[in-house]
């Protein structure tokens, strides 16, 4: 899919949203929903999104919903951290298929990453142990402030 488009409420964040689809839950507020990567390129690799959006990429959206969805992901990066310990943090965002964009709701990605071990493809390693997610995310929940 291109950058342009019209937004499919039937992607599977906004069923994750309506509560259709389960997810690791690991944050939510007001305006974000933050849940484990089902398809993790490392442990701990966290989702954040907007809960009120039609946006299929950072383009689209409006910039009141990205000031709270980067405030969302800063939160649940300093979480991530505090749980984790990594020893670096890759906070990124696709947009368009051609740019690895898989799922056309925004979105945006927290990956811990641990010197000397190598990175998962994107949506290329498999699905992540249920348990384990679950798991991670109270991990994580739990140094949410």
């Amino acid at each position: 899919m291109s950058l342009d488009g019209t937004y499919d409420d039937g992607n599977i964040f906004a069923r994750i949203l309506r509560g259709e689809i389960p997810a690791a839950r690991v944050f939510e507020d007001e305006h974000v929903l933050a849940f484990m990567d089902p398809f993790p390129q490392a442990s701990g690799h966290t989702l954040v999104i907007p809960k009120h959006s039609t946006a299929r990429n950072l383009l689209d959206e409006d910039p009141a919903v990205l000031a709270n969805l980067i405030l969302g992901v800063q939160r649940v990066a300093r979480a991530v951290r505090a749980a984790l310990n990594p020893d670096g943090l890759v906070i990124t965002q696709f947009n368009g298929a051609c740019a690895g964009q898989t799922v056309f709701h925004l979105h945006a990605h927290i990956i811990p990453r641990w010197d000397g071990v190598a990175l998962g493809r994107h949506t290329g390693g498999g699905m992540g142990d249920p348990a384990e997610l679950k798991a991670l995310a109270e991990q994580i929940s739990a140094k949410i402030s």
